[in-house]
């Protein structure tokens, strides 16, 4: 992975005196404070690497000078920030990625248009109601934003987005569009089911035939937040098809080929 603070992404994260200013005078609470530290605190989408590399640019000014990252500020001190609006915006789901976002990425293909990546268990695909910070798409994004190839000041609606989708707890091969045009691509092809899903499970047991094909019906509960399976139709039941195979039986355990014919 590239790291942001090398010189491969000068050119995007560095604007020269077209960059905005900003200033700041130094409080009696902020008085006392190392600069770097201050930094962080008021800038918390601000990463500690690139921080450092704009104390170092002089894009963080002190009175009108360059200065080092430990010096002590004093109250009314006057602080210049030539850095980038993104920067001081708040925390929150559409930019999580900037710095809540784990760098930890396991890509296993990737080229102009598309990403795919080995998402581990654990790991949500997408924000939910409690974690909205570090999360697949996230670290995808914060990926592609320290490679240079996600520009969200170029973009009015599009941000790098996920074409299939696998639960929590699932590990597994995830599709990333890197541009609107591949995103419709992907989507279409996994309509059309020209794109095929496939799992391997461990299970208990040993099933009765090699290979069968399974109907049942999937009910939610969304003040539950869990799924259920039947056996009978209803009118709020959705019909699932699976077909499994069996690749090998051993010590109580089975594993299998599975592939979700209903997509569910």
């Amino acid at each position: 992975m590239v790291e942001w603070w090398q010189d491969i992404t000068r050119s995007i994260l560095w604007k020269g005196p077209t960059c905005p200013m900003k200033e700041f005078i130094v409080g009696t609470n902020d008085a006392g404070q190392r600069l770097d530290r201050w930094l962080a605190k008021t800038l918390p989408l601000l990463p500690a690497p690139l921080a450092q590399k704009y104390i170092r640019l002089k894009r963080v000014k002190l009175n009108g000078r360059g200065a080092k990252r430990d010096v002590r500020l004093v109250q009314g001190d006057l602080l210049q920030l030539y850095i980038n609006d993104e920067f001081f915006d708040n925390p929150r789901e559409d930019n999580a990625y900037l710095t809540v976002a784990n760098p930890n990425l396991n890509i296993v293909y990737e080229d102009e248009n598309i990403l795919l990546a080995d998402k581990p268990q654990g790991l949500l695909v997408h924000p939910d109601k409690n974690e909205y910070g570090d999360t697949l798409i996230a670290r995808i994004q914060r990926y592609l934003y320290e490679k240079g190839e996600y520009r969200p000041e170029d973009e009015n609606s599009f941000r790098p987005a996920l074409a299939n989708r696998i639960d929590r707890n699932t590990g597994g091969i995830v599709i990333a569009a890197k541009n609107a045009e591949a995103l419709r691509i992907l989507c279409d092809k996994i309509k059309q089911r020209e794109l095929e899903k496939r799992y391997l499970a461990v299970v208990h047991g040993t099933p009765e035939k090699k290979e069968a094909t399974l109907e049942g019906f999937l009910e939610k509960n969304a003040e539950q937040n869990r799924v259920y399976l039947k056996t009978k139709k209803t009118d709020s039941a959705l019909t699932i098809k699976t077909r499994y195979r069996v690749i090998e039986s051993r010590n109580g355990l089975s594993l299998l080929d599975i592939a979700l014919l209903t997509g569910r």
